[in-house]
C-alpha cells in the first residue's frame, strides 16, 4: 500500500512538472519603437531570471501584434489603455483614465485577454513645438487660434494619426480649428523629432513619454481641452497563460508599478539619445530596482 501511495505521489510530481515546464515556455511580443523595445526586454529579462524560457518577438505593427494575441501566437505583451479603447474596440466615448482601463479590460477579457495593473507611464499624443519659437503658443487652443489666424505652420507626423479615430481628424474637430493637406508631412514616426528639432516641420506629433521631448528641448502643448485619451502603459497576457503560470501576473504587476512618465522618459532618453543599448538599459533598471 505504501508503495502504491509513494509511486502515485511520485507520478503526479512528475506530471505537475511536466506541466510546469511547458506552461514556463511563454512568447513575448512588443512593438517596433523604443519603449516597447525596452519594456519587452526588461520584461524578458525579469522572466528569465525567475525560470521562464522567453522567446522574444520584437518589433511587430501593432494591428499584428494584437492579432497574434487573440489567436495565442504571443502570450504577453504591453500594451496601451488608449489604444485599446480607440483602435482595437471603436470606443468613440471619452472617457477618464480609470473608466478607460475598466472599459478595456472587460472588453478585452471576451478575447481571453487579461489586463494586468496599469503602470503610472501615460504614452499618450502630444503636439511639441521648439521652446525658443512661437512663445505664444503654449497649449493646443493657442495652436487652433494660429491655424485659424492663417499661419501656415508644418506639421509632422507619423504615417497613423492623420488617420486615426484618435488622431488628428478628431483633435482639428474638438479644437475647431483645420490644417491643410499641404502642411501635413508625413513620415516614419522616429524621424519626427529630428524633423522638428531641425526645423523642417513647426509642430511635431510626439510621444509624451519620449526621452527626446526633454533632450531636444521641445515644448510639449498642455491638452487643455483633454482630447487625448489615457494611454496607460499595461501589461497584458492570455488568461490561458495566467492561469497555468502561478506568480507570473504579480512579476509582471510588481515591474508595471515600478514605471512612470519620468522614469520612462529617462530610460527612452539613455537608448534614442545617448545610443546605450536596449538590453544593456533595461538590464541596468532591473538591477536597479533590485529585481534581477
Amino acid at each position: 500500500m505504501i508503495i502504491k501511495k509513494t509511486l502515485k505521489t511520485i507520478a503526479i510530481a512528475c506530471l505537475s512538472l511536466t506541466t510546469l515546464a511547458q506552461a514556463s515556455e511563454l512568447t513575448l511580443g512588443s512593438k517596433a519603437y523604443t519603449e516597447q523595445l525596452l519594456v519587452a526586454e526588461m520584461t524578458s529579462q525579469l522572466l528569465e531570471h525567475s525560470g521562464y524560457t522567453i522567446d522574444k518577438k520584437s518589433g511587430m505593427g501593432g494591428s499584428l501584434l494584437r492579432k497574434a494575441m487573440e489567436n495565442g501566437q504571443i502570450d504577453i505583451c504591453w500594451e496601451y489603455t488608449g489604444t485599446s479603447l480607440v483602435t482595437y474596440n471603436k470606443v468613440k466615448e471619452r472617457l477618464s483614465p480609470e473608466d478607460t482601463y475598466q472599459r478595456v479590460k472587460m472588453l478585452d477579457a471576451k478575447k481571453g485577454i487579461v489586463w494586468l495593473n496599469p503602470s503610472k507611464a501615460n504614452n499618450t499624443y502630444a503636439l511639441a513645438i521648439r521652446d525658443n519659437t512661437y512663445e505664444n503658443i503654449n497649449s493646443i487652443s493657442d495652436l487652433a487660434g494660429a491655424y485659424n489666424s492663417g499661419e501656415a505652420l508644418k506639421l509632422g507626423s507619423g504615417p497613423e494619426f492623420p488617420k486615426r479615430l484618435d488622431g488628428l481628424r478628431g483633435l482639428t474637430k474638438t479644437y475647431g480649428f483645420k490644417v491643410k493637406r499641404d502642411d501635413i508631412v508625413t513620415m516614419q514616426t522616429g524621424l519626427v523629432y529630428d524633423a522638428l528639432r531641425e526645423g523642417e516641420v513647426d509642430i511635431a506629433v510626439v510621444f509624451a513619454t519620449d526621452g527626446r521631448n526633454s533632450a531636444f528641448n521641445f515644448k510639449v502643448l498642455k491638452d487643455d481641452l483633454q482630447y487625448f485619451p489615457n494611454y496607460a502603459l499595461t501589461p497584458t497576457l492570455r488568461k490561458e497563460v495566467m492561469d497555468a503560470n502561478p506568480g507570473l501576473a504579480d512579476l509582471l504587476n510588481d515591474l508595471s508599478s515600478r514605471l512612470n512618465d519620468k522614469t520612462v522618459q529617462r530610460l527612452n532618453g539613455e537608448i534614442a539619445v545617448h545610443h546605450k543599448s536596449v538590453e544593456a538599459i533595461a538590464e541596468a533598471f532591473l538591477k536597479e530596482q533590485n529585481l534581477i
